[in-house]
């Protein structure tokens, strides 16, 4: 049986998140349930409760440490100019997701409930991880809105994010491509060198 709390609820939370981190570490999103959590930290699952409002809470939450690793793995010594090192962070990126890769498919597996729409934070976390692609790309074209340097980053990470999901199911190696860097590469220079002759 759980034991009677001896933690404050900060200290819960936080061993509810790494326990949880641990989970999706070994089995994936699929294998996470709050039993499992709770049974791992020999707590109650309504402990669990107190301190998250429910699963999507706490998955959100879970899903912002990723983040803030990830803006921690793009914070890169960058060598060159503005697109060398956006293809530097590109590879970071890809480096991240094979890595850690159960953590950074839950990002995009995880479905809100419907009706539901991002916390606000959690908004800031994703702006977090794109700002500085986005300033990289405004030296580019220093001429160009920053509404256009946003849309511009997250368009050509969506292009990046991709060639790294079809990379890690083996899809690139089915459509006769073997070299995922050279792939980002060549996605990078094109869609800068475009984004640049645009302006």
């Amino acid at each position: 049986m759980a034991r009677r709390s001896e933690h404050s609820q900060q200290e819960i939370r936080d061993m509810v998140l790494n326990a949880a981190q641990n989970i999706v570490i070994e089995e994936g999103f699929a294998g996470l349930t709050v039993r499992k959590i709770a049974m791992s930290i020999d707590y109650t699952v309504g402990s669990i409760y107190m301190v998250f409002e429910n699963m999507a809470d706490l998955v959100m939450h879970i899903n912002a440490k990723t983040l803030d690793d990830i803006e921690l793995a793009l914070q890169i010594e960058q060598n060159g100019g503005p697109a060398q090192a956006i293809e530097q962070m590109a590879q970071a990126y890809l480096e991240f997701a094979n890595t850690h890769y159960n953590r950074w498919q839950m990002i995009f597996e995880y479905r809100l409930p419907p009706g539901s729409s991002l916390p606000e934070w959690y908004s800031e976390k994703i702006d977090k991880v794109f700002s500085p692609i986005e300033h990289l790309i405004s030296q580019l074209a220093p001429e160009r809105s920053a509404e256009d340097c946003k849309r511009a980053a997250r368009a050509l990470w969506a292009g990046v994010h991709g060639i790294c999901v079809l990379s890690l199911n083996g899809s690139l190696d089915r459509a006769g491509v073997n070299n995922v860097i050279a792939s980002v590469e060549i996605l990078v220079t094109g869609f800068l060198r475009g984004w640049v002759s645009r302006g």
